[in-house]
């Protein structure tokens, strides 16, 4: 197994790996969860769901289609009839409803963050991911705090203000390196720039382990279930790897919530099995968190799509690979399931299907990405350091300027968090429909900030254009007054000024 020359592990624990995997998962904080030993994810319920609802009378959908427009989340019968239309003019007014909702409680803005993959050690040994545990093909590292610091060096040069932080599955990328990684991340500055939201994709954690992100300021924790079909989960997960534990893995988000992180994200790899299905199990997911932590369900969802791997035979024919139209439907049928959630679209997906699919709903997306450990420093996308190949090689400004010319702000906003709008607070003006009300001044702030510091003198053009047409929309008079005072105080060099 090649090691990076350019980044180094942390010290491996005294114990073996072999001794540390057995003392990762504790059963009493899974079984805490369960209800009469079952989990909330039954797969003939889900069978039952899909096979009564398949033939759903259009007006029926109309129905549903208007549940979804008032903000109302779905029950599974409603998703499941969805997932069952086959009449396109539905179809059209669904991908409609999906933007309306977005825009009624987001606002005519898309939230801007970038991956950035801290260590790819891992040992589980998933069929379909590059950086398996067998994978010899793939160069392997953690960063050092040198070597975080320069990566966020280079995202913050180019105006990223949020990070999505990436770890594998070891005892070198254990709660304590991941804590001291955000902490890095938060104390490096450059110039007027700097991440001011640090959001986490890790392996799940105990309910101690996880208090520990939580003290030094996680944002968002997010893990993927991959798949909610139980058997094609084992089948793909070695059950002799920590991963291959189907309810450690499922109630990682319920335990993180536990301890303090009241901002959770979840997500399904679309592809590895019937995306109705993981469609329905991304809903009972977030049923079963809103019934059990006070109405507050995911902060966002994802719906990746399977993509190659350097030396990864499994991608190469799967089994369950859903085509563009099918994905544009499930990602609609997400948006109108859980109305008032954020939906991330990530570079997986090319530059033609991310602006499609963008229009039914989505709320965030990356730009300028790469998933290469150490390759924004050294600006080099090599695939043997990658866990999957990109779609969308796009940079940062190229997107940002193809959203203004379609009349959406770029936001890098992250004054609710640190105001405390976060869980339970979110969820409420999320469920009204008013979380662009508190959100669009501030994304307008933090768009004038990239404007000012690193626009392309195209960009820049052509956003001044609609910060202007932004400011005229907000509804209250004096508000608008007070965002232009706060707007000159950017332009004359005062940064992360917010409401």
């Amino acid at each position: 197994m090649a090691v990076m020359a350019t980044t180094e592990a942390p010290n491996i624990p005294a114990v073996s790996v072999r001794e540390w995997i057995q003392g990762v998962i504790k059963q009493d904080e899974i079984d805490r969860y369960l209800k009469d030993d079952k989990c909330f994810i039954d797969e003939a319920q889900i069978w039952r769901h899909l096979e009564q609802n398949a033939n759903p009378d259009p007006a029926r959908i109309k129905d549903i289609i208007a549940k979804s427009r008032a903000l109302h989340r779905l029950e599974p019968d409603e998703t499941a009839a969805l997932l069952h239309c086959t009449d396109e003019d539905l179809w059209q007014e669904i991908y409609e409803t999906g933007l309306q909702i977005k825009q009624e409680v987001y606002g005519r803005r898309i939230v801007f963050f970038a991956p950035l993959y801290v260590a790819n050690l891992c040992v589980n040994n998933c069929a379909y991911c590059g950086y398996r545990s067998e994978n010899e093909a793939i160069v392997r590292g953690a960063l050092t705090m040198d070597g975080l610091r320069d990566e966020v060096r280079a995202l913050v040069s180019k105006g990223h203000k949020r990070l999505i932080m990436v770890y594998g599955e070891h005892p070198c990328s254990d709660a304590d390196y991941i804590a001291e990684t955000i902490r890095t991340a938060y104390d490096t500055k450059v110039d007027n720039g700097e991440i001011r939201r640090v959001n986490i994709n890790a392996a799940p954690l105990s309910i101690e382990d996880f208090a520990k992100l939580h003290e030094v300021g996680i944002g968002t924790y997010q893990v993927f279930q991959e798949t909610y079909h139980r058997p094609t989960y084992e089948r793909l997960h070695p059950q002799n790897t920590l991963k291959g534990n189907y309810l450690w893995r499922l109630y990682a988000l319920h335990r993180a919530q536990e301890a303090g992180i009241d901002d959770v994200a979840i997500g399904a790899l679309i592809g590895l099995y019937d995306y109705r299905f993981e469609v329905m199990g991304l809903l009972m997911h977030a049923i079963d968190l809103e019934e059990r932590f006070d109405g507050v369900g995911p902060h966002t969802i994802s719906f990746p799509r399977l993509e190659p791997a350097v030396n990864t035979p499994w991608l190469e024919n799967p089994q369950y690979k859903v085509a563009d139209d099918q994905f544009k439907k499930l990602v609609a049928t997400i948006r109108l399931s859980v109305p008032y959630t954020g939906m991330i679209l990530t570079c997986r997906e090319n530059p033609q299907l991310r602006r499609d699919v963008m229009m039914v709903g989505c709320t965030q997306l990356d730009a300028g990405s790469n998933i290469a450990i150490g390759g924004y420093a050294a600006e080099q996308e090599a695939g043997e350091k990658q866990q999957f190949m990109l779609s969308d090689n796009r940079s940062l400004d190229e997107v940002i300027h193809e959203l203004a010319q379609m009349g959406m702000i770029t936001s890098f906003c992250t004054a609710g968090y640190r105001c405390g709008r976060t869980g339970e607070y979110f969820m409420k003006i999320a469920k009204a429909g008013k979380v662009h009300c508190m959100c669009m001044p501030n994304a307008i702030l933090t768009f004038q900030e990239y404007l000012e510091d690193y626009a392309s003198p195209e960009t820049k053009a052509i956003g001044a254009k609609l910060v202007q047409e932004e400011i005229e929309r907000l509804p209250v008079a004096e508000l608008r007054e007070h965002v232009k005072g706060l707007l000159n105080r950017v332009k004359a060099g005062e940064r992360d000024l917010y409401i």
